[in-house]
């Protein structure tokens, strides 16, 4: 498979699909972009074998700054089924969208040497999309591919926590032997992410009494105090296993009235699924707490967006198989923990094992000075073949 893997890739496709892809805007809110970029995905997907479907995202709310729900639409995810009726399946998922926006200032492609190319999207993940199209083609020229089937995911809005997809991971995930996440690789030199954290982001809204703030400030009752209590209290949760953010506090109203209405939102990073669980028991009780402090009423909204993601001894199987088939194409695999989240965590939570660091060599993602090492296309796509013809000679079963 070594020589079919290298002799299948083409690498100047591969980068040319970047370069068009990376073209289009497609930050999460974008929806025209990301139409776009679907419609450019399901052209080049279509060349495998099996059925590529658009499906709507799914109905997503977010919390204003005014204390109310709203709708907040996403683009269409992208479906690729290949041999459904196999006995053994994997999945693999990426991502279309980006951090960028529409108005962002940083839309163009720059070439910072021979084999470096900076712009948006490059790492995180159009190349790791390419890295997908272009290890399946490789992989199904393969002898053995005929025995494995799989599915592939390409979501809107993982860069926003994948809450208009997370149901469709879980369903996409469910039964599989194994799953392979195209997230750029956790450091340049290739090293893969190993066990994750998790992450939550919660929207609170308290609800007070407004007074003028020199007659009568007895008769209100003070939604921005209630809510800088919150945040004191909420940062004392924090423990080794769990740390708390409060990052952003909305609200209030002029100098001489009692603020009735404020928003605080803030962000858990949970190291443990017991960490993870407890803290939503203790944030009612603290909420219900301060409701009666002061007198306000406190609505939560939001929750725990990614679970944790140990890593187990399925799991740790196939790393070593990806470090194997590696070691096979002379390219030394490493990993390490970290704290950053990614659609990895939710497959890991449906019991599949995961590697979800499969993508390019890159960095600087999420900002301006994001690159891709361009000769990583064709590596990383060599790797991902060789993997997928391991799982198919049964190296998971």
């Amino acid at each position: 498979m070594t020589n079919i893997a290298h002799a299948a890739i083409d690498a100047d496709t591969m980068l040319e699909q970047v370069q068009q892809w990376c073209a289009i805007n497609t930050g999460t809110g974008n929806l025209a972009g990301l139409s776009t970029q679907a419609s450019a995905l399901a052209d080049a997907f279509s060349q495998l074998p099996g059925d590529v479907e658009l499906v709507d995202a799914a109905p997503v709310t977010a919390m204003g700054s005014d204390g109310k729900e709203f709708d907040k639409p996403n683009g269409q995810h992208l479906i690729l089924r290949v041999r459904p009726q196999a006995n053994a399946r994997i999945l693999l998922t990426g991502h279309m969208d980006t951090v960028f926006p529409v108005d962002s200032s940083f839309q163009n492609l720059t070439w910072l040497n021979d084999d470096v190319l900076n712009g948006p999207g490059v790492a995180d993940m159009k190349g790791g999309i390419a890295v997908i199209l272009h290890a399946l083609t490789a992989f199904e020229k393969n002898a053995s591919a005929g025995s494995l089937g799989y599915d592939v995911l390409i979501n809107s809005d993982e860069e926003t926590g994948s809450l208009a997809s997370s149901a469709l991971i879980e369903e996409m995930a469910r039964g599989k032997l194994a799953a392979l996440t195209y997230e750029p690789a956790a450091l340049p030199d290739g090293t893969l992410a190993h066990a994750r954290g998790g992450t939550g982001n919660y929207s609170i809204v308290i609800s007070g009494k407004s007074a003028h703030a020199g007659r009568n400030p007895h008769e209100g009752r003070n939604a921005i105090v209630a809510a800088a209590d919150l945040i004191l209290r909420l940062k004392q949760m924090e423990r080794e296993d769990i740390t708390v953010n409060p990052a952003k506090l909305e609200g209030g109203a002029a100098n001489n009235v009692v603020p009735d209405h404020a928003v605080l939102r803030f962000n858990i990073r949970p190291k443990s699924t017991e960490a993870m669980e407890s803290f939503d028991t203790d944030l009612n009780t603290l909420l219900r707490s301060i409701e009666v402090q002061h007198e306000v009423a406190a609505h939560r909204h939001g929750g725990v967006t990614r679970p944790p993601k140990p890593v187990d001894d399925r799991a740790q199987k196939l790393f070593d198989l990806v470090r194997d088939c590696g070691a096979q194409l002379g390219q030394k695999i490493a990993w390490k923990s970290t704290g950053g989240v990614c659609d990895g965590n939710n497959i890991a939570a449906c019991g599949v094992p995961v590697v979800d660091t499969m993508g390019v060599r890159g960095g600087s993602i999420h900002s301006a000075d994001e690159f891709l090492i361009v000769s990583s296309l064709a590596e990383r796509a060599a790797l991902s073949a060789l993997v997928l013809s391991r799982i198919a000679a049964g190296d998971m079963h």
